[in-house]
């Protein structure tokens, strides 16, 4: 403050002077060395279209840079602000991205803003978060919007006090917009762009990496059920991580992206264990199989095909959809050419929080 003191208010040659920032500047008052602020937030209007590029603005920088063809993906990762009363885009995201495809139109979008700094903000938050907490955040990736009460003369040192000044925080450096405000003055969140979304699933797949691999008699207990067919214990812990976790595909997602992300799942938990060679999507008989791991005993292999459903009554079909498919497409030709004669075939359904497993031998 004594820095501040010296520039802007002992400064007899300044007349005006503008200090940015995310968060306000804390005890601004009559007795501190600066005083006599007049702050302007993202949802006052006096200047909101000073804070990114306009709709118009954008039209004219990819018309000028002849990468108007580009317009649409330009809106879908690095728009959705609400400042004021306009809607804006994220200035930096939208000057390097234009910057790139004007010389590259190959090129595919990047999260520039975000690759700037660090992702600690989403860390704290999803760490700190409750289930309550996380079921608000699947709702926001999957496009959903939640009502908040945001404080916005937040300063640093209460970030941590509670979850509901990280909501207040997320909003005002970026990582969520809003909508509207309602009568008792709630803020109607929303992630603003696919570029935030992309952030966020990415911050909470490393602490569900980090949430499974903590809890080592758990995952030991369920590799010793995979390699032993024991499915009723495979189900107990997945729904349990699943249950625990936080999805992150969005509800308007295809069936095969939402599968992928269980596929990604397993993989993860099963790649722990050190004495396993998994592989994923391996081309075998007349297909590829989601899944293969050879086990430390050298006569030993396991196929794994995994299906996402809509309805859980679906689920048991489902499962045997998938060990067919193993059979039909004689997967196990992989395994057995390697002469690993002792074979498991897994089919493993998906819907939403729960699964289901079927084993054959």
């Amino acid at each position: 403050l004594h820095t501040m003191s010296t520039a802007l208010k002992d400064n007899t040659t300044l007349r005006f002077a503008v200090i940015t920032g995310c968060l306000k500047i804390a005890k601004e008052s009559i007795f501190t060395g600066t005083n006599n602020f007049v702050p302007d937030n993202i949802t006052d209007s006096r200047f909101n279209e000073y804070f990114g590029f306009t709709q118009e603005e954008v039209d004219q920088i990819l018309t000028d840079a002849n990468v108007s063809g580009k317009a649409e993906e330009v809106k879908r990762w690095y728009d959705g602000y609400h400042f004021g009363n306009v809607d804006v885009y994220c200035p930096w995201d939208v000057i390097n991205h234009v910057d790139r495809i004007k010389d590259d139109p190959m090129a595919g979008p990047e999260a520039y803003w975000i690759n700037t700094s660090g992702n600690e903000l989403v860390k704290r938050f999803i760490d700190k978060a409750g289930k309550t907490t996380r079921d608000e955040i699947e709702r926001l990736i999957a496009g959903e919007a939640i009502d908040k009460q945001i404080r916005l003369d937040m300063t640093y040192d209460e970030i941590d006090n509670n979850i509901d000044n990280l909501w207040s925080v997320l909003f005002t450096t970026g990582y969520l917009t809003y909508t509207k405000i309602s009568e008792d003055k709630k803020y109607n969140l929303v992630i603003p762009n696919k570029e935030i979304k992309e952030v966020f699933k990415l911050q909470i797949q490393e602490w569900f990496r980090n949430k499974i691999f903590s809890n080592t008699e758990q995952l030991q207990d369920f590799w010793k059920a995979f390699k032993d067919g024991n499915t009723q214990i495979m189900e107990m812990y997945l729904n349990k991580v699943l249950s625990n976790s936080v999805s992150v595909f969005d509800t308007k997602a295809r069936n095969e992206e939402k599968e992928s992300s269980y596929h990604n799942l397993l993989i993860g938990i099963l790649s722990g264990n050190e004495d396993w060679l998994v592989k994923s999507n391996v081309e075998a008989g007349e297909g590829f199989a989601d899944i293969i791991v050879e086990t430390d005993d050298p006569d030993e292999g396991i196929i794994a095909e995994l299906k996402y459903t809509k309805d859980f009554k679906a689920m048991e079909k489902s499962c045997e959809k998938a060990l067919k498919q193993i059979k039909d497409r004689r997967y196990q030709e992989y395994l057995l050419n390697n002469d690993r004669q002792n074979i498991m075939y897994y089919g493993i359904a998906f819907c939403r929080k729960r699964c289901k497993v079927l084993v054959e031998r």
